[in-house]
């Protein structure tokens, strides 16, 4: 395909918490904004399926909030219909603190925050390339993105390939600190059942031993009209298990979930989260890699976990463009 150049102020590439929080704030400060992403759907970890009939949140299962800004995203996206309370707690662990859902389902989330976004869906970025001013960011399929900032939110070793790509040179001491950035991964069995689970009120929880991390009923969640489980792996079993059959790690994991699940089975399927969620994060909100041009790396890897997180690392990536202007 022939390339072809698009020119913006701001490139965001990764449309998933830190990405969205970042386009929305630069673009309400009057910036034009372009938001690359290689998926077919917004939200990154914000994930979202249907089978059979069923429909599984099979990435992040809520968010909670302790920070004001946050909060009020939340809040706004509650009074637009795409979040609801899900609980404060589960089984004998009421704490009562918010457990927020996706309405209908955790994509959702990211939907109401890309609305008037302008977005670039199935435009994998290949490489970013500094020219003088400005960054170029290919794709793979052919077609050049430019602008005068870029805001970078994919897992870190994926936005570390896509500058080496570029022939962008990091100092070392950044390189170093970049590395030290781990990730866990985990396999999530999506299961669609015969009938009800034994999975406790409020349809969630993460047991103490074994290879299961988390086990949601999704329909006790209220997101899915027919009986259906959503399984997370330990990092331990998905890293021992992530280069070998996906069914029969699923049907492992079903079979370590049986006292919970109470029904037979219908169908399942297994998708594997490479990097599901950081292990060790930088201290920094983000990283600034380049002053001029600017070039910010952010996510949930910086600062801290989780969808909140991501979103304030949004937030401080907007910031530090806003005032390189």
């Amino acid at each position: 395909m022939e390339a072809t150049q698009q020119t913006t102020d701001v490139l965001v590439i990764g449309a998933g918490m830190a990405g969205l929080i970042a386009a929305r704030e630069l673009q309400r400060a009057g910036y034009r904004v372009r938001v690359l992403d290689k998926g077919r759907g917004v939200g990154g970890r914000l994930a979202s399926r249907r089978m059979d009939g069923a429909t599984f949140d099979h990435g992040a299962q809520f968010m909670t909030t302790r920070d004001p800004r946050f909060g009020a995203v939340l809040e706004q996206a509650r009074q637009n219909g795409a979040v609801e309370e899900w609980c404060r707690g589960f089984g004998g662990g009421m704490d009562g603190h918010l457990r927020w859902r996706g309405k209908p389902s955790m994509s959702a989330v990211a939907k109401h925050l890309a609305l008037e976004l302008d977005l670039h869906l199935e435009n994998q970025v290949a490489a970013l390339r500094r020219d003088g001013c400005q960054w170029h960011a290919d794709t793979a399929s052919g077609h050049t993105f430019t602008a005068g900032a870029v805001v970078l939110t994919p897992p870190v070793p994926q936005a570390l390939a896509i500058l080496d790509a570029g022939g962008l040179v990091l100092p070392p001491e950044t390189r170093t600190r970049l590395a030290a950035i781990e990730y866990e991964r985990c396999l999530a069995v999506l299961a669609a059942l015969e009938g009800p689970s034994r999975i406790p009120p409020h349809g969630g929880f993460a047991p103490s031993d074994g290879p299961i991390a988390w086990i949601a009923d999704n329909q006790l969640k209220g997101i899915s009209a027919e009986p259906a489980v959503t399984i997370h792996a330990t990092h331990a079993f998905s890293l021992k298990h992530w280069e070998g059959d996906r069914l029969e790690s699923g049907r492992a994991l079903l079979d370590a979930a049986a006292t919970w699940l109470g029904a037979g089975i219908r169908t399942f399927q297994v998708h594997g989260w490479r990097y599901s969620k950081p292990m060790r994060v930088d201290p920094e909100s983000c990283l600034l890699v380049s002053q001029s041009p600017p070039l910010v790396l952010a996510g949930d890897a910086f600062g801290g976990p989780r969808v909140e997180g991501a979103a304030l690392s949004g937030w401080a990536a907007a910031a530090i463009i806003k005032s390189a202007s």
